[in-house]
């Protein structure tokens, strides 16, 4: 992938001379810290810390676990910390209670048109009746509930109902056979209502809730004092306590608990015995358990360790400066690309290493969740595709080691398998991103496919369960997604202490809604349209020699933006109107001229746009001299009859010259787009002549001296740019074969 790398100012590759950069010395201590880097995260897995320790001795320093281990008697102690926090359980229950006021209003309903019974007699039924509802209605509700909620609860419910029962007064029963049915309709309504609303709130002191009853009954429709206060005494009557202390869910929750307390764990790295304290003989077996007692000291596994390292560093350099002879120049490692790396594989470990370190029993596949993709989509974007690819197989291999936490073998091949799928599917799926949305699809690749993978495993497991699928799969999606977040947050990093102007940011940047480029489209059409066109000329020749070709298009686009400060001095903002220059001193025309590359690249600078494309902007120019008005100027003083005061120094551009490709190929393609468009219909061999005439002049005036453009790349910029131009503006070039049989119907034309 084409990138780009900022020159002076506020960049990493600015802050040192530009001899470090190719630097043999620096690079080799880079490698050496390559090596380092391996060293000190694969020895936290493969080399074995023990320690000469005596029982009933003090311990001359601090031990640290190796590796995670479960502490008992820690978890065991938190399991009856958590069952002493949970107090007692009240559910709340949905009795229904408007239930059963409406039942009694109909029983009383039925009774009042019976004729057969007396007054007395229907008083005296109410005065054994009701009393007994609350308790049926209880008893019912527990019969018909019995399997949702526990036995302990209901025995409390009936106590509480019993103790908070309420008592109707006597006067009652011989106001309830006055009640005519519409009154005791209207009743039903109201009284369901008061019961129902009151009821809706848990409820542990019944009183406390009908002392609210008189004033929603006052409150409703019922306009008779009498069936107000009878609406009252039922609606005391059946409110009852609706939340109850459950005993058996008590229980079960303290149960629960403790199951669902995490065990202690003594993490990798923490400190098991302090410098100083005395190894009593529970200390000595947690240390003979982390196998932490030395018997015999070997340096073996550190050797080992420190091979494997040096294997690493040689297979990430020796592919990477392969893969860089055979790519563009462009891209050629230099030891800011190897510091960028080296900050790339330090982040990536980093996170595999903090991932292993979270790690625990109760989320034994959390691993999955590592977002080891990062490093690789960072390479990719940041270097190229080849260095990432072997980066990506460093990875694997590195995750497969760094993850093994339960360390039974040197290697755990799930993480491997599974980190190499995401990895090289991280590479392909960002290698052509030219937008910062792209990262978040190849976030979403990797979760697809890691997840993929993962389900493969476990379906081949030797006895798949579902629990550990589901966290898996969940946490290997999880992984996609936080690295696509990630990236997106570091790039911006990366592309400002290193100095990379990623093809992400080009992309942002060629963007017409840019607020410079919709000014230039406003306030100077023409000249836009000429930066499209200058766009598409530099960018096929950039990329015909190995340069940023995106660079050169997006710098193209902002190249002419000064001119938005005067546009109508410039011809192709004129539209065949004045030209005012006609009216001014040659001196002052050729100073506005001049003056759009500096004030391009100021505008530039203050819209905070990078130094790669405001050094396009201001040396695309070079120190070119502005022939037309100069020798107006020298005629103007002949003609005046005085010697000219005017150097051909003044009619320069202030420069500086061309110090990159990318803006040494827009100034060539600036020109010939300028002198191409000024021709009317120009021929293939006047396209050929401006070109080579073009090149030719800035050769001879210096302006390409201080880029590394060679002689064969300008002959292959010069090809290409007459190929693009000629597509470009096929409809008005002549060609010979048209000029010659034109030329042969006029001959014939003028013989007849």
């Amino acid at each position: 992938m084409n990138r780009t790398r900022s020159g002076p100012a506020g960049t990493l590759s600015s802050f040192v001379a530009a001899g470090w950069k190719q630097s043999a010395a620096v690079k080799g201590l880079l490698l050496l810290a390559f090596v380092l880097l391996f060293y000190f995260s694969l020895a936290t897995r493969l080399v074995p810390e023990t320690y000469d320790i005596t029982l009933g001795a003090k311990s001359e320093h601090d031990i640290k676990a190796p590796h995670q281990a479960t502490d008992e008697k820690a978890t065991l102690k938190a399991q009856e910390e958590a069952a002493e926090k949970i107090g007692a359980i009240y559910p709340y229950v949905a009795l229904h209670n408007e239930n059963l006021i409406d039942s009694i209003l109909v029983r009383i309903d039925q009774l009042n048109q019976d004729d057969q019974v007396t007054l007395e007699q229907k008083i005296q039924i109410y005065r054994t009746e009701l009393p007994d509802r609350v308790d049926q209605f209880i008893d019912t509700f527990i019969s018909t509930s019995s399997g949702t909620y526990s036995a302990s609860l209901f025995e409390e419910m009936k106590k509480a109902v019993q103790a908070q029962s309420y008592r109707l007064p006597e006067e009652t029963f011989y106001k309830l056979p006055k009640l005519t049915t519409e009154q005791i309709a209207e009743m039903r309504t109201v009284g369901r209502d008061v019961v129902r609303r009151l009821m809706a709130d848990p409820i542990t002191d019944a009183e406390a809730a009908r002392a609210k009853v008189a004033e929603l009954v006052n409150g409703s429709s019922l306009t008779l004092k009498t069936q107000r206060e009878i609406v009252q005494e039922l609606s005391r009557f059946v409110l009852t306590p609706n939340k109850f202390y459950d005993k058996d869910a008590t229980e079960e929750a303290k149960v629960q608990a403790k199951q669902n307390t995490p065990p202690v764990v003594i993490k990798q790295g923490d400190v098991i015995v302090d410098a100083g304290q005395v190894i009593d003989q529970e200390t000595y077996e947690r240390l003979d358990g982390f196998g932490l007692l030395k018997e015999q000291k070997t340096y073996w596994p550190q050797l080992g360790a420190l091979m494997l390292s040096i294997l690493f560093m040689l297979a990430l350099y020796t592919y990477a400066e392969l893969s860089a002879a055979a790519s563009k120049p462009a891209l050629k490692r230099t030891n800011v690309d190897w510091l960028m790396l080296l900050f790339i594989f330090a982040i990536n470990i980093l996170v595999m290493h903090l991932v292993a370190l979270a790690h625990s029993e109760s989320w034994p596949y959390m691993m999955f969740i590592a977002p080891i993709a990062l490093g690789s989509m960072l390479v990719t974007l940041l270097i190229d595709v080849q260095t990432a690819m072997v980066s990506s197989l460093l990875f694997a291999i590195h995750a497969s080691i760094v993850m093994n936490v339960e360390q039974t073998s040197l290697f755990d091949f799930r993480y491997g398998f599974v980190a190499a799928v995401v990895l090289f599917t991280s590479v392909l799926a960002i290698h052509r991103a030219s937008q910062r949305s792209a990262i978040l699809k190849a976030g979403i690749m990797v979760s697809l496919f890691g997840s993929f993978a993962v389900t493969a495993l476990t379906l081949v497991g030797p006895d798949p369960d579902r629990t550990q699928l589901v966290q898996s799969v969940g946490f290997m999606f999880g992984s996609g997604l936080l690295t696509a977040v990630l990236v997106i947050g570091i790039m911006p990093f990366f592309e400002m202490t290193f100095g990379i102007l990623s093809a992400l940011k080009l992309v942002e940047l060629s963007n017409p809604n840019h607020p410079l480029l919709r000014k230039l489209l406003t306030e100077t059409p023409g000249t836009y349209h000429h930066s499209l066109m200058v766009g598409n000329l530099s960018e096929a020749a950039a990329e015909s020699v190995g340069a940023n070709g995106l660079l050169c298009r997006v710098g193209s686009f902002y190249h002419d933006v000064g001119k938005t400060k005067r546009p109508l001095y410039f011809i192709e903002n004129q539209n065949g109107g004045d030209n005012p220059h006609d009216k001014l001193d040659p001196k002052v025309s050729a100073s506005i001229i001049i003056a759009h590359a500096r004030d391009g690249a100021e505008m530039l600078k203050a819209y905070k746009l990078p130094k790669q494309i405001r050094d396009i902007a201001e040396q695309h120019h070079g120190t070119t001299f502005l022939k037309f008005f100069y020798y107006k100027a020298a005629k103007l003083a002949e003609q005046a009859g005085v010697p000219n005061e005017w150097t051909e120094d003044d009619f320069r551009y202030p420069g500086p010259k061309a110090q990159s490709k990318e803006a040494a190929i827009v100034g060539i393609a600036d020109s010939v787009e300028a002198a191409v468009r000024s021709l009317g219909a120009p021929t293939v061999e006047q396209v050929e002549s401006i070109i080579a005439k073009i090149i030719k002049d800035r050769l001879d005036d210096g302006q390409l001296s201080e880029c590394d453009l060679t002689v064969r790349e300008l002959n292959q910029i010069a090809e290409t740019l007459k190929t693009t131009v000629i597509g470009m503006f096929h409809s008005r070039i002549k060609y010979p074969e048209e000029n010659a049989v034109k030329n042969e119907i006029d001959k014939k034309e003028r013989k007849a």
